[in-house]
């Protein structure tokens, strides 16, 4: 089977994008692991299906795959990616709702630019001691943004090794059973940060994580009393704007707004798609 697509990126977080409208595509896991080799592939971080909204009460919704092709409820630089797609394929340029695992995303537009209410913080727990292997007793502090993230803050971001310190927090048993993603946040000034993030799912590196950018965000409005909007410099060099309204300690109405690019469109055969 001949399978069209659009790969775009967010901020160096690249995903393979495609119009499910009629519902005939039902790839399987390992469909989706090749169209996620970068060697065998077209290359990317994970893949996204536009289908019809299921409950009725979005414009639309989406089938997300990470690149292992395993399920995950959100992805924010994933989420500006598929809004922009969905946009030029409706030819809409005003507000846009879709359905995620993790709840309703609402999606505005400016030029390239994306922002993305996100869904609110859960379950964040601060200053808490995991003994690691690599380094020993390590604070780590951890919020759901969508997803569960982990956050360490560190002196410098270059100097991290972020594959295997990653590695080992992200299958900690205090994460257990389904892991965390990882990030290491480095302070760089008023309202700004620089983040790395061992992904799960990709199991590795990414040049940007949206869900992570976001848990790093309000872990330095917790911790060092940060203010919205606060700037994130990922790992491809692009930066990242998080932005939430704050009552005391209460942290809501998150949005994330950052580049979604189109690279290239094209065909791939997949074989038989059952």
């Amino acid at each position: 089977m001949s399978l069209a697509f659009s790969k775009m990126n967010g901020a160096g977080n690249d995903f393979i994008l495609i119009d499910n409208r009629d519902q005939s595509i039902h790839l399987t896991r390992e469909q989706v692991v090749r169209l996620c080799d970068r060697q065998r592939g077209v290359g990317a971080d994970g893949v996204f299906l536009l289908v019809p909204s299921r409950t009725g009460q979005a414009d639309w919704a989406w089938e997300f795959y990470n690149s292992d092709g395993s399920t995950a409820d959100m992805c924010g630089n994933g989420a500006r990616c598929f809004a922009r797609f969905v946009q030029r394929l409706v030819e809409g340029n005003g507000e846009l709702t879709f359905e995620t695992g993790a709840g309703l995303i609402t999606a505005t537009f400016d030029g390239n630019h994306v922002t993305v209410d996100l869904t609110d913080p859960q379950e964040h727990r601060l200053n808490e001691e995991l003994v690691l292997a690599s380094t020993g007793r390590t604070t780590v502090h951890s919020v759901n943004t969508g997803v569960p993230h982990a956050v360490v803050f560190v002196e410098d971001a270059d100097r991290v090794m972020v594959q295997s310190l990653g590695r080992e927090i992200r299958y900690h048993r205090h994460f257990a059973p389904d892991g965390a993603n990882v990030n290491f946040a480095q302070l760089k000034g008023d309202n700004a940060i620089r983040v790395r993030t061992y992904e799960r799912g990709v199991e590795g590196e990414t040049l940007a994580c949206g869900t992570g950018v976001t848990a790093a965000a309000l872990t330095a409005a917790w911790l060092h009393q940060f203010s919205s909007p606060v700037c994130v410099q990922v790992q491809s060099g692009d930066w990242l704007e998080v932005s939430f309204d704050r009552q005391g300690d209460q942290l809501g109405h998150v949005r994330l707004k950052g580049p979604a690019d189109f690279v290239f469109e094209g065909e791939i055969d997949l074989g038989p798609v059952a």
